[in-house]
């Protein structure tokens, strides 16, 4: 579906679920958002892992057409864009290897970045798979290094992009928590685990949004978006284990525009 068709259907809906959104008329209200050139940066959750029609061209980075960065340049119509997000990428793949199309003329940038340095995915694996107490085991380590290491690498991360695009103003994107506690999964890991998880979340986005803050970044915290969409609730906008296995723990196309696309919207 083209992405303008898909953020009007997502507006209908949003609208008979009392879900507040901003619509793409709205957006193109704004004569500073036509004016923008937005570079899109990031690991996953910006490149749009999990929710689906990927740009062949992107390869392993899996830009989906229907990622958050996608949805506002097709509502906005920006002067120019770039999308160099990319599955997988940690603070010094952003600095590496997506920097390229920022100037003194880039006005926007997005970037999420950080759950694959605190070695999210690993986490993930080990509590499926291990069981409650390795999996807390792995959480806390998690933690150590959100609150040790992480701010160093974010730090850097951002530097870069400042240097890069002094004029711009840059959108941090967090994450969400990943489960509704007491809610209705009747299988899967534990519901300590599912706690301890959601605590790391909270964790990584305090963090994150104070590296943001310190640079004069904008945060975009999209938890309250995703409550009532968690794993584990009537309204899942994120992926539980599934297949392709890369899509587990991802947002669903409804957690880019619904989530990711409504809290940058109001943002940018």
């Amino acid at each position: 579906m083209h992405a303008r068709r898909l953020l009007a259907t997502v507006a209908t809906v949003a609208a008979a679920l009392g879900v507040t959104a901003l619509t793409p008329t709205t957006a193109q209200a704004d004569p500073t958002a036509a004016a923008a050139e937005y570079v899109a940066l990031g690991d996953s959750y910006s490149s749009g892992v999990g929710a689906g029609s990927y740009d062949d061209a992107s390869g392993d980075c899996r830009r989906s057409t229907v990622a958050y960065p996608e949805l506002w340049a097709d509502a906005n119509g920006p002067a120019s864009f770039a999308f160099t997000a990319c599955s997988g990428a940690v603070t010094t793949d952003v600095i590496n290897e997506q920097l390229g199309p920022l100037s003194a003329s880039t006005t926007l940038v997005s970037v999420s970045v950080g759950g694959n340095d605190a070695g999210f995915a690993d986490t993930m694996q080990t509590c499926v798979l291990q069981g409650t107490d390795a999996c807390l085991a792995a959480v806390a380590e998690a933690n150590a290094y959100i609150a040790d290491t992480l701010p160093g690498r974010l730090d850097s991360a951002y530097d870069a992009i400042s240097a890069a695009a002094p004029n711009a103003q840059v959108v941090v994107l967090g994450y969400p928590r990943m489960y509704e506690l007491d809610g209705g999964c009747a299988l899967g890991i534990s519901e300590e685990s599912r706690a301890a998880i959601n605590g790391a979340a909270d964790n990584l986005s305090a963090v994150t949004g104070d590296r943001a803050a310190a640079h004069g970044f904008t945060y975009g915290d999209v938890r309250t978006a995703f409550t009532g969409h968690e794993i584990c609730s009537a309204d899942e906008w994120l992926h539980s284990v599934t297949v392709p296995v890369g899509d587990s723990y991802h947002p669903t196309a409804a957690g880019q525009s619904g989530g990711y696309y409504a809290v940058f919207e109001s943002l940018a």
